[in-house]
């Protein structure tokens, strides 16, 4: 059978050389070596952390388990992987290369790191590892390949894309089966499990450590505890979790309401349709933190609209009520890593774009270009802290605490999509993945 995969690859690999050629050059450098790294060590112990590979390393090829290789590539020349196979009888040994991808690639299989150093060019080479310590090498990360790399790596080739869609087929299977868990009744751990299962991946797979919160752990914005025992009463179910392939990821969240709860239902159709709205605006040309001050408009309209503010919405935005109840950001770039590279730099030379102020965990700032992915995900919720906080403001007259407290026992909404920005309408990869899943 015909892997799409195959097609797409050789184009995404001269695209990666040719920004590779160009980073060189610019930090005037022959050589470009790239450590796929190896596991950290726990603390006081023999044992590792899983390993995650150098997202510099996967995005020249689709091998995620290869501890203590690298790749080396001169402008020219072919790239060269050089493949740690090692002799281990207590762990299992990683296959050697194999797939679409291997014949672009001189491959040289080694026993040991040591032994992959040892194959490296000499001289004045770009090396990128996320370890700052290597035996025989000088790890130097250079700022001027680091950023031209980092800024180009936001246009995603189609073969990017394309593994980023099964990310989110992935994702998507997983969110039904968790969805399905919650109505049967089972607990946040429960859930979880179900997940896994439907994902086919583990914990250690996933992209990040997934999100199961159920009533009011919902307002907690990354509650990854998992309870054992199920609540008294189910209300509200909050799940932020994605799925990985070939070492893309895929970053989706969804917010369920058990039938009694027909109000928080209510809110959650508006967040629903609010986000759709903010989806529609990822288009070439829009400014992100625009659009986030935007969706912050839109949200206190809902708030009103909905009875928990008196205020008209630019009060509430230029007040900072929208904040107490919506106090991230409304998304960030995805690909190689869940929060990728560049969301705040100014050009491939560099420098920074700063957050507006009143904003500090919004986590991109340029300009929506094609071929960039971002998630769109607005929220609101409610946190004990930030509500005690604008009690004490004068603004508080302005809210109904009564509604307010009410719905405290839900903890809070997140509809979260991964967007690409084209040259025309976007593309959404979660909601057109749910689609196809049925």
């Amino acid at each position: 059978m015909h892997d799409p995969l195959a097609s797409l690859y050789p184009h995404h690999l001269t695209t990666v050389r040719e920004r590779a050629d160009k980073a060189l050059a610019a930090g005037g450098f022959d050589h470009l070596l790239i450590a796929a790294g190896t596991p950290l060590r726990k603390f006081l112990d023999d044992q590792d952390y899983p390993f995650v590979a150098n997202p510099h390393f996967k995005h020249w090829l689709p091998l995620i388990d290869a501890p203590g290789s690298w790749i080396a590539y001169t402008p020219g020349s072919k790239p060269k992987l050089i493949f740690v196979q090692p002799r281990d009888y207590w762990h299992v040994v990683p296959e050697a290369p194999h797939g679409y991808w291997v014949e672009h690639f001189d491959i040289v299989i080694v026993r040991s790191a040591a032994e992959a150093i040892a194959q490296l060019p000499a001289g004045k080479c770009a090396v990128i590892a996320p370890n700052p310590a290597i035996d025989g090498v000088e790890v130097n990360n250079p700022q001027p390949v680091l950023a031209y790399l980092h800024w180009h790596r936001s246009y995603k080739t189609p073969y990017e894309l394309m593994l980023m869609r099964e990310a989110s087929h992935i994702g998507t299977r997983a969110h039904r089966a968790a969805e399905a868990a919650f109505r049967a009744g089972e607990s946040e751990f429960g859930i979880h499990l179900a997940y896994l299962a439907a994902a086919k991946q583990i914990d250690a797979e996933l992209p990040y450590a997934s999100i199961v919160a159920l009533n009011e752990h919902g307002a907690v914005l990354h509650y990854t505890n998992f309870d054992r025992v199920l609540p008294a009463h189910s209300r509200s179910f909050l799940i932020d979790a994605g799925a990985s392939a070939a070492g893309y990821a895929s970053d989706i969240t969804r917010t369920y309401a058990v039938p009694q709860a027909a109000e928080f239902q209510a809110l959650i159709d508006s967040v629903d349709a609010a986000q759709r709205g903010f989806v529609a605006k990822v288009r070439a040309g829009q400014s992100y933190p625009e659009l986030h001050i935007h969706a912050h408009h839109v949200l206190a309209g809902v708030l009103r609209e909905h009875g928990f503010l008196r205020m008209s919405a630019e009060s509430a935005v230029e007040s900072g009520v929208t904040s107490a109840f919506f106090p991230h950001g409304l998304g960030h770039p995805i690909g190689l890593q869940v929060h990728d590279v560049a969301g705040f730099q100014q050009s491939e030379r560099g420098g920074m774009i700063a957050r507006p102020d009143g904003h500090p965990y919004l986590r991109m700032t340029r300009v929506l270009e094609p071929g960039m992915v971002v998630t769109i995900e607005p929220g609101l919720y409610f946190i004990d802290i930030l509500l005690a906080e604008l009690r004490n403001k004068p603004v508080a007259a302005d809210i109904d605490w009564a509604k307010v407290d009410a719905f405290r026992q839900y903890g809070g909404i997140r509809i979260e999509d991964d967007v690409v920005c084209t040259d025309d309408a976007p593309e959404n990869l979660t909601r057109d993945a749910f689609a196809q899943a049925g």
